[in-house]
């Protein structure tokens, strides 16, 4: 029913930028927020930053002044503008949605991940 598509990873040295994008399709009515999460190895899934439909964002305290959500509501899309990015950074980051289907079903899922490697 719903797709979610990331795309944007990959290897970057210590300081530099990265942007991450997140595009959902299917039978979407409207989309309740979309959020970024990353897991690094032996790690739990974490919050990174969320957006809701109202354009409120929330950010975990790590990537704070580093990381910037923003969204594009026509295209049904997320970006994580990543800056300064350090080793610590280094993980699979995954774009979640929630979604209200035409329909009136909700939907929560996951993107298949995009892997973010920070090293020199």
């Amino acid at each position: 029913q719903v797709q979610l598509v990331e795309s944007g990873g990959g290897l970057v040295q210590p300081g530099g930028s990265l942007r991450l994008s997140c595009t959902a399709s299917g039978s979407i009515r409207s989309i309740v927020g979309m959020g970024w999460y990353r897991q690094a190895p032996g790690t739990e899934r974490e919050l990174v930053a969320a957006v809701t439909s109202a354009g409120t964002t929330s950010y975990a305290d790590s990537v704070k002044g580093r990381f910037t959500i923003s969204r594009d509501s026509a295209k049904n899309t997320v970006y994580l503008q990543m800056n300064t990015l350090g080793p610590e950074d280094t993980a699979v980051y995954y774009c979640n949605a929630g979604i209200t289907l035409f329909g009136g079903n909700y939907y929560s899922g996951w993107g298949q991940g995009t892997q973010v490697t920070v090293s020199s």
